[in-house]
């Protein structure tokens, strides 16, 4: 571990902020590792892999410190246009970055090292390409039930990255996360702060709005569906007179059976995703919400680089 920073060190260095980016397979834990970070729920986690599509910043702050931290989209091997476009945008992430952290899922890798071989196959050369100081943590150890088989693992991964240092934390329970935050502390650059001391993301809300919605689609539908479709906010406007915020948003599919299975007999299941959507609105917004949605079908969207980019958070602002 590295040594805490001197007196003479903190005087030199009042404040320090930088960017983070959380990078790794998809499904290692990278949006429940951010949220556990920020002690807020920014980034949506379901069980499905590749639920995260942008780069999603969370913003952590303390009296001296903070961190834009983000959260990317899984890096793996990909001919489909969708994937190949997440892929795409985790890594230029690491533009502008001051530190990377690889997060792994230990539970998939202490029996089958294989896999572990196969994914970094993929994230070693380009990591060690971009000269950006790197932090490895094997994520989700309270799945390994012996934890001496940890130790095999970690002597393969000093083998790819001999000169890193190295965590074993589970973000779900909170467990090794604190030790991790004060490591990334350290080894952020001396800077003033960036950001207000009140802001949370440097997303457009109307963004986060459309990515609640999508989260409570993907834990409502069936397995394959939620890859097939995407949410856009189309409107976002206040009431003078009553104060209620009123959000419309339309979830695009790819075809009129998927759009039957989003509504549901009688328009329940959209009913039932609107109004998990609209009660963590009010909770994250501290305001009243009504929020209408509508489905409409969008062949092929997933092969529409176009439509990918309006989808983008810089493309969602107010």
């Amino acid at each position: 571990m590295s040594e805490a920073p001197t007196e003479q060190e903190n005087t030199e260095c009042p404040t320090r902020c930088g960017v983070v980016v959380i990078t790794g397979p998809p499904n290692s834990g990278k949006s429940t590792l951010l949220n556990c970070f920020l002690g807020e729920k920014l980034s949506i986690v379901t069980p499905k892999p590749q639920t995260t599509r942008n780069r999603i910043s969370g913003i952590y702050q303390e009296e001296t410190t903070q961190i834009l931290f983000l959260d990317t989209p899984g890096i793996h091997h990909t001919t489909k246009s969708l994937n190949a476009f997440l892929v795409e945008t985790a890594w230029q992430a690491l533009e502008g970055a001051d530190h990377v952290l690889l997060l792994l899922d230990a539970s998939r890798y202490v029996e089958h090292q294989k896999r572990l071989r196969r994914d970094l196959e993929v994230i070693h050369q380009r990591l060690a390409q971009s000269g950006l100081t790197l932090t490895v943590a094997l994520n989700k150890q309270d799945l390994v039930y012996q934890k001496r088989e940890l130790l095999p693992l970690l002597e393969s991964l000093r083998a790819y990255f001999p000169d890193t240092e190295f965590f074993v934390l589970s973000a779900t329970r909170g467990e090794g996360t604190l030790e991790l935050l004060e490591h990334i502390k350290q080894h952020l650059p001396c800077s003033p702060f960036l950001y207000p001391e009140d802001q949370l993301s440097t997303l457009p809300m109307r963004f986060l709005a459309s990515e609640i919605v999508r989260e409570k689609l993907f834990l409502s539908l069936e397995q394959e569906l939620p890859y097939s479709l995407a949410v856009q906010t189309e409107y976002w406007d206040q009431d003078p007179e009553s104060g209620m915020l009123n959000i419309g948003a339309v979830i695009y599919v790819s075809t009129k059976s998927h759009k039957a299975m989003v509504i549901g007999a009688k328009g329940r299941k959209l009913k039932e995703v609107g109004q998990a959507a609209r009660l963590e609105l009010e909770a994250m917004l501290e305001q009243r919400v009504y929020l209408q949605l509508w489905v409409k079908v969008k062949p092929r969207w997933t092969e529409n680089r176009n439509f990918l980019q309006e989808l983008a958070p810089e493309n969602q602002g107010l």
